[in-house]
C-alpha cells in the first residue's frame, strides 16, 4: 500500500470536477468562492504531495489508482505519478488559484464562466497523472471544448474566430495522437504507458509512428510553423482564458510530447531529434523576430509564449538528461511568467484603459497611474528575459548546457533570440508604463486624470500577482527545489538509455 500523501494526488482531478457541478447548482453569488476554494484545494494537495513524498519515490511513474474501466479494451481508469508530473501539478495549481483571482470580479455569466475554467483546470490535472494511453487522450480532448467556450463567450478581439481557429488546431493535432496510440495500441498490445515504455517497438514502425504522435501533441505546444494559433487565441482570450491557455494548456502538448511520444518510441526519436532541434531553434527566433514587430500588447506576448516554448523543444531535442530535466523546468517557470504577463496586460491594464495598443497606451504614463502594475510587470518582464534570480534563467541555463552537449551550433543562434527577447520585452515595458510623454515632462496633468479614472488594482490581483512573482523568483534562486524531483524521474525514462 502506498502511503497516503501520493494517493491524495488523485482528489486534485475530483475535486475540481465537484467544484465545476456545485458552480452549476448553486446561486451565482456563491460562484467565485466556490471557484477559489476548490483551486486553493487542487493546489493544497498537490504542495502536500511535494513535501511529504520522499525525493527517491518520485523516480518512477508509479500507480496511484488502477481500477478496470473497459475491461475488453484493456482500458483502466490508471493515475500514477512521478517528479514530472508532480511538477506540471503544481504549476497547475498554482496557475489556476491565481487565475480564480484575476477573475475575481467577472460579472458576465459568472457561473458559467467560472465552470468552463474549472473544467479546463480538472482536465489537465487528468492529462499529468495518467497512465493509461486512452484515458490521457480523454482528458486530453476534455479540455478543448471548455476552452473554446470561454474564449468565444467571454473574449474579446475577434474572439470566435480565435476559438475556432484554437479548437481546429487542436482537433487536427487530436487526429495525429488518435493514430498514433491506435498504433500503440495494437502493436504493443496494452494502454499502459509503464507496460508500453518497456514494450520494444521495432524500429520501421517508430520511424513514422514518433514523428505523427510527436507532431499530434507538439501543435499544442505551439511548435513552428504549426504555432499560428497560438498568439491568435491569447489574443481573443479573455484574461483567464490567456493565462490559462499560456500557462498551463501549452504545457498539456509539451508533456504528452515527452510522456507518451518520446518515451514510447525512443528510437523513432533518435531519428527525428535533429529536425525537432531545427523546428525549436526556429520557433525560439522566428517568433521573438514577430513579436518585436506587434503593435498589441497581447500580440507581443502570446508570440513571446511561442519563443518560450521553443526553448522546451529544444531541451527535448538534446536527448540528455540535464536538457530534458532543463525543458520540464522551462515548462514551470513558463507556466508562472505567461500567467503573469498575461495578468497584467489583460487585466490591470485592458479593464482600466480599455486599450492594448502599446502608441496609445504610451501616451497614458500607467507607470504613474499603476504603481503596482507597473512594478509587477517589470518583475514579469526581468523574469520572462531570463534574469538571474528569476526561473526563467535557471530553466534557460539548464536547457543551453544540455544543448551545448548535443548541438553546440543551436546554442550560438538560440543566443541570437535571447537578444531579440531581451529587445521585444523592454520594448513592450517601456512603451506599456514608461511612455514618451512621462519622459517630456508632460505628466501633471495627465497623471491626475488617470489616477482619477483608473480603478486601483484591487487586493484579489495584488494577492495573485504576488502569488506568481514569489513563485518564478523563489525557483529561480532556488531550482534545486524542483530539479531534485524532476531529474530522478527523466533519468530513468527510456530514451536516455
Amino acid at each position: 500500500m502506498l502511503p497516503n500523501p501520493r494517493r491524495m494526488i488523485a482528489w486534485t482531478i475530483y475535486l475540481t470536477f465537484g467544484g465545476a457541478v456545485l458552480l452549476l447548482l448553486l446561486p451565482r453569488a456563491f460562484a467565485r468562492w466556490i471557484a477559489l476554494l476548490t483551486t486553493i484545494a487542487g493546489l493544497a494537495l498537490g504542495m502536500i504531495v511535494f513535501v511529504g513524498t520522499p525525493i527517491p519515490d518520485l523516480a518512477h511513474f508509479t500507480t496511484i489508482v488502477r481500477v478496470p474501466w473497459v475491461p475488453a479494451l484493456g482500458m483502466n481508469y490508471h493515475l500514477a505519478l512521478d517528479g514530472v508530473s508532480l511538477t506540471m501539478v503544481l504549476v497547475t495549481g498554482i496557475s489556476a488559484v491565481s487565475t480564480v483571482l484575476f477573475s475575481w470580479d467577472v460579472e458576465h455569466r459568472q457561473n458559467e464562466f467560472f465552470f468552463w475554467l474549472l473544467l479546463v483546470v480538472a482536465g489537465c490535472y487528468g492529462v499529468f497523472l495518467s497512465a493509461d494511453l486512452f484515458l490521457l487522450f480523454v482528458f486530453y480532448e476534455l479540455v478543448i471544448v471548455p476552452k473554446y467556450f470561454l474564449i468565444a463567450i467571454f473574449g474579446s478581439t475577434n474572439k470566435e474566430y480565435g476559438a475556432m481557429k484554437l479548437t481546429l488546431y487542436s482537433f487536427f493535432g487530436g487526429m495525429f495522437v488518435f493514430v498514433g496510440i491506435l498504433v500503440a495500441y495494437v502493436s504493443g498490445g496494452s494502454l499502459d504507458l509503464n507496460q508500453l515504455a518497456q514494450f520494444e517497438f521495432s524500429p520501421q514502425l517508430q520511424s513514422w509512428a514518433f514523428p505523427m504522435l510527436f507532431l499530434g501533441f507538439a501543435v499544442l505546444a505551439g511548435i513552428w510553423p504549426l504555432h499560428t494559433w497560438a498568439p491568435t487565441g491569447h489574443a481573443a482570450a479573455p484574461t483567464a482564458g490567456s493565462m490559462l491557455l499560456a500557462g498551463i494548456v501549452m504545457k498539456l502538448g509539451s508533456y504528452a510530447s515527452l510522456r507518451v511520444a518520446i518515451n514510447l518510441f525512443p528510437q523513432g526519436f533518435q531519428m527525428w531529434s535533429k529536425w525537432i532541434a531545427v523546428l525549436a531553434v526556429i520557433g525560439i527566433v522566428y517568433a521573438a523576430a514577430v513579436a518585436l514587430r506587434q503593435r498589441d500588447l497581447k500580440f507581443v506576448i502570446g508570440y513571446s509564449s511561442v519563443s518560450h516554448m521553443g526553448f522546451v523543444l529544444l531541451g527535448f531535442a538534446t536527448a540528455n538528461a540535464l536538457g530534458v530535466s532543463g525543458a520540464v523546468l522551462q515548462m514551470f517557470s513558463h507556466g508562472v511568467i505567461a500567467a503573469l504577463l498575461f495578468a497584467v496586460a489583460g487585466r490591470m491594464i485592458y479593464r482600466r484603459t480599455h486599450t492594448r495598443k502599446l502608441d496609445a497606451l504610451s501616451e497614458m504614463n500607467l507607470s504613474h497611474a499603476m504603481p503596482f502594475a507597473a512594478f509587477t510587470f517589470v518583475v514579469a518582464a526581468a523574469a520572462s528575459m531570463g534574469i538571474p534570480g528569476f526561473s526563467g534563467f535557471a530553466a534557460e541555463v539548464t536547457i543551453l548546457i544540455g544543448a551545448w552537449k548535443t548541438y553546440p551550433i543551436a546554442v550560438w543562434i538560440v543566443g541570437a533570440g535571447i537578444v531579440l527577447v531581451a529587445a521585444f520585452t523592454l520594448r513592450a515595458l517601456k512603451l506599456s508604463f514608461f511612455g514618451e510623454k512621462g519622459l517630456q515632462g508632460e505628466i501633471t496633468e495627465l497623471t491626475t486624470s488617470n489616477l482619477k479614472k483608473f480603478d486601483p488594482i484591487t487586493i484579489p490581483e495584488k494577492i495573485g500577482a504576488c502569488m506568481l512573482m514569489v513563485t518564478t523568483f523563489a525557483v529561480g534562486v532556488y531550482p534545486k527545489l524542483l530539479l531534485d524531483r524532476i531529474m530522478p524521474a527523466v533519468e530513468t525514462m527510456r530514451f536516455l538509455k
